[in-house]
């Protein structure tokens, strides 16, 4: 083999391992639970605000966070969980959502029953994982990827047009958290930078007449940050309990 052949092999392995050790390294070892009195899926009234949507996104795959709950930032935020138990745990976990605020016995998350389940390798396994309550695992941040959705605007059910705005953001994607909402007219663009009221709920008490635009700026881990100017706009009878969709994925 020429020694030009064997130098590309060598650095080929080099790439491999720094990208095998450093997805290794990216792991963060913890202890999870799961909503004991919970029906399979997630919880209608989690701290993030989120509602029926909290209890059924992703499947059902959620998960209440302690640390991670970051007053409400880290509300739609996703991660791999997996449980280090060789002997009842598969190798990929589960993807969970965050959509509730909580901790038990010094635990990261605690996880809806079906995503607690979905750790394990086989439906007898799920069974001993459940049996045990809490178990070890390792988890790291992975991106949000919704199929066939926009980031969507959900008018909370308290809003009054044209006294007072309230909503939550579904379907947040990629691996950014949402730092900053502004509220735009759309006609002279004179914007204001809402309130995060609890959990992931935008609340403004004087909202402006007419449609509006919902600007999200997302910040990543690594410092950067990008303002999103949806499509679509909110219209001018916008009502409490209506969905709008943006009109955007973020990948």
């Amino acid at each position: 083999m020429a020694p030009l052949q064997v130098l590309e092999i060598f650095f080929t392995f080099l790439i491999f391992m720094q990208v095998y050790l450093g997805n290794a390294q990216s792991f963060i070892q913890s202890r999870a639970a799961y909503y004991p009195n919970s029906e399979e899926k997630g919880t209608e009234t989690g701290a993030c605000g989120f509602g029926t949507f909290g209890a059924t996104i992703n499947g059902g795959d959620v998960s209440a966070a302690s640390d991670l709950y970051r007053d409400g930032l880290g509300c739609g935020a996703c991660y791999q969980v997996r449980c280090t138990n060789s002997n009842y745990c598969s190798d990929n976990g589960v993807t969970v959502v965050i959509t509730d605020h909580g901790a038990s016995d010094s635990t990261d998350f605690i996880l809806s029953q079906r995503a607690f389940s979905r750790m394990a390798q086989t439906n007898d396994a799920a069974a001993s994982l459940l049996s045990l309550g809490h178990v070890g695992i390792e988890y790291r941040r992975v991106s949000c990827s919704y199929p066939n959705k926009n980031i969507t605007f959900k008018i909370d059910e308290s809003s009054d047009n044209p006294y007072y705005l309230a909503f939550v953001i579904w379907y947040q994607q990629g691996k950014t958290d949402i730092t900053a909402v502004q509220l735009c007219e759309t006609q002279n663009f004179v914007c204001k930078l809402l309130d995060r009221t609890r959990g992931a709920v935008w609340t403004s008490s004087s909202p402006p007449r007419g449609p509006l635009q919902i600007r999200m700026l997302l910040s990543s881990d690594d410092g950067d940050e990008t303002w999103v100017v949806p499509v679509n706009n909110i219209p001018e009878n916008w009502k409490g309990g209506e969905t709008y969709d943006s009109g955007i994925q973020v990948n």
